[in-house]
C-alpha cells in the first residue's frame, strides 16, 4: 500500500470518526485538528498538482471529509478557508516543482497521516 493510499484511507477513517459528532462542532475539541486537515489537504492539492499528479485527488478527499461531517453552513465555510488557505499558502511561492515543494509535499504526507490517526484514536466511535 502507497503512503498516499495510508494516508487517504487514515483522512476517510477520521472522518467517519467523527462524523457522528457534528452537533457539537463549535466546541469539539477534534474541530482544530479537522481543521488543520482540510488545510493539509488544500496544500496538497497544489503542491501535489504542481510536482506532476493529475486530478482532483485531494479536493475529492476533501470533498468526502465535508459529506462524512455534514456541516451546517457556517462550518462548512470554515472548512473551505481552511482547505483555499492551505492551497494559497504555496501558489505564490512555488511556480514549478522543486525539491524544496517535494520536500513540503512529504511533510504533509506524514502530518496528514498523523492528524487523521490521532482524530480517529481519540475520538472514533
Amino acid at each position: 500500500m502507497t503512503r498516499a493510499s495510508v494516508f487517504l484511507a487514515a483522512c476517510l477513517a477520521a472522518s467517519m470518526a467523527v462524523g457522528a459528532r457534528t452537533a457539537f462542532s463549535a466546541e469539539a475539541p477534534f474541530e482544530p485538528g479537522l481543521m488543520r486537515l482540510a488545510e493539509v489537504l488544500g496544500s496538497l492539492h497544489f503542491l501535489r498538482n504542481l510536482c506532476g499528479e493529475k486530478g482532483d485527488q485531494w479536493r475529492v478527499e476533501m470533498e468526502k471529509l465535508m459529506a462524512s461531517e455534514n456541516p451546517d453552513p457556517e462550518r462548512r465555510a470554515r472548512f473551505i478557508a481552511s482547505f483555499n488557505r492551505g492551497y494559497r499558502s504555496f501558489g505564490g511561492t512555488y511556480t514549478q516543482c522543486t525539491a524544496s515543494a517535494t520536500e513540503a509535499i512529504s511533510r504533509y504526507m506524514k502530518e496528514g497521516e498523523t492528524l487523521s490517526r490521532d482524530i480517529a484514536s481519540r475520538y472514533g466511535n
